[in-house]
Formats: structure tokens, sequence, C-alpha cells
């Protein structure tokens, strides 16, 4: 195949067991699950701004980074204000469920619920739906809006997009293994499926090795948000920064470690986006330093 720009090596995707398992489909055997996102855009925001947090991570602006998400989420819509791009996404008889990830700021959260409020989704019908499916009411939403944090995982290569529903599989454990390559069969689990409208990524003060746990040797100030409606397309830009970063602090290539396999089993055996660069339009705004992405 040609001009296919793949972040994870064929090798690297057929290594281990569930690796070579998963590589069987791409053999002949046939698709896991139907390609139902085919129509998705394949368009990533990345909106950064120098003066959204303090030089530590340790204070955030609210005002500006509810600039960021309006204008994340406008950018993804191409709508010229925040209600109408909102209103792409949800209308407001949906019960919109955001899934953050503990690591992402709740400042973000506030940002996020008040924009969504603002545009016309009753305050009641915008719900907190991290955690297990017994109690985080996801299956009650119509809508859900994924907020995960940009990091690394010692166990998946990045816990980021793919990763973030990891919780509605009530195994998560299951999916811990090579290089959590199974973990895009949760996003066709029935609590989840067809529902998520958007994923923002907070990509403030990421974590680009020593995974979960937190290490600030490898903590750092992008400033950014990271938005679209292909989860795996924003997974593929955020595996693009990470690395990026890596081989800054190393002077050379320090690939995530293990591969994020989630990542090219997401695109080439559960068909829920692409993982190609060469296929991702990268829209960047704001603050252009040490950026990280294809120029």
């Amino acid at each position: 195949m040609k001009n296919e720009k793949w972040l994870i090596t064929r090798r690297d995707f057929m290594r281990g067991t569930v690796g070579a398992a998963l590589g069987t489909s791409l053999l002949g055997v046939g698709r896991v699950f139907g390609a139902e996102n085919n129509a998705r855009s394949s368009l990533v925001t990345v909106v950064r701004n120098e003066k959204v947090m303090d030089a530590e991570g340790s204070t955030v602006d609210a005002k500006i980074l509810r600039e960021m998400l309006d204008q994340a989420v406008m950018l993804t819509t191409g709508e010229k204000n925040a209600k109408d791009a909102w209103l792409r996404l949800v209308k407001p008889k949906d019960t919109v469920g955001i899934v953050r990830n503990p690591a992402a700021h709740s400042e973000l959260y506030d940002a996020l619920e008040a924009s969504l409020v603002e545009a016309g989704i009753p305050k009641d019908k915008v719900i907190n739906a991290r955690g297990l499916p017994s109690f985080s009411g996801a299956d009650t939403c119509t809508a859900l809006i994924s907020l995960p944090a940009l990091k690394v995982h010692l166990a998946t290569g990045i816990a980021t997009v793919m990763k973030n529903y990891i919780m509605y599989s009530n195994v998560p454990s299951k999916y811990h293994g090579e290089g959590g390559a199974k973990l895009g069969e949760i996003w066709h689990l029935p609590i989840v499926k067809g529902k998520t409208k958007l994923v923002l990524v907070d990509a403030l003060f990421p974590l680009c090795d020593k995974g979960p746990q937190v290490d600030p040797r490898y903590k750092w100030a992008y400033n950014g948000l990271i938005a679209g409606t292909d989860p795996v397309a924003v997974e593929a830009v955020c595996v693009r920064i990470l690395e990026e970063k890596r081989r800054l602090l190393h002077g050379e290539p320090w690939p995530l470690s293990p591969p994020p396999l989630c990542l090219e089993a997401a695109d080439r055996i559960y068909h829920l986006g692409t993982s190609k660069l060469d296929e991702i339009q990268i829209k960047r705004v704001g603050w252009a330093k040490d950026h990280l992405l294809p120029v």
C-alpha cells in the first residue's frame, strides 16, 4: 500500500499474542466490527495559549481556558460561535455525559459544562459520566464527550483517548496487556457505541514518561487543548506530540514503550478512525513554540 505512514510499525503490531491474534484480521479473516465511523472528519484541532497556565502547572487561568475551549469547538465544527458549534454536536434534548479522566484539570470540566449550558443544554442534562457502568450514568446518556489527559502508561504506551473508556468494560485489567491492543473493543460496547460527539484532550501539562505514576521530570507546559470527532486521529496526534517530546529530551528517537498498539488496532481492526498522520488535517492555532507537530 502506498503512502501509508503508520506511527506504529507492523513489527510492533504483530508482536505478542494479542498483537498476533489481531494481526490475523489484517491477513484476511475480516473485520471485527463494522466501519461505522467512515464518514467522520479526520480534522484535529490543536489550540495553545502560553498564558493559560503558570510554568509549574499549578494555576490555570479560567478565562483563557474557556476561550481556548470555545475556539477548539468552533474550529472543529466550522461554526463561528460556540453555541452553534455545540449544537452541531449535541442537542438540547440530549443527556450529555462528560467522561473526565482524573488527570484532566477540573477547571476544564467546569468550562466544558458551562459552555454546554450556555449553548442551551439543560444543566441537569450534563452529567459526570466517569466510572464503572453501574454508577457512572453513562447508560442514560445519549451523547458523550471524552475528556482525557495527554499522558503515557507503562502497560499501554499511551493512556489518552482509546483508554479513557476503560472503566466501562468492568474488567480494566483485561485491556492492559499488549500495548492496549484491544482497547478499541470497548468503544463498541452498547454503553458507548455511537455516542461520542467530541474528544477533547487536556494537553495543558502532559506526562511523557513513567506513567501512570507522575514523575515531575517528564511533565511540561504544553498549554494546549486537542480536539476532534475522530478519536483515532486525535490519539495519533497525541502520540506524535509525546514521541517528539521524548526525542527532544533524549536527543534521539525514544519511542513509547510498550508501543501503543491500541492506535493502529483502533484503525485497522476496530475501524474507529484513521491513525495515519498523512490522512489527518491538523489545524494549529495560538502559541507556536515547540508545538511538536508536522509543519
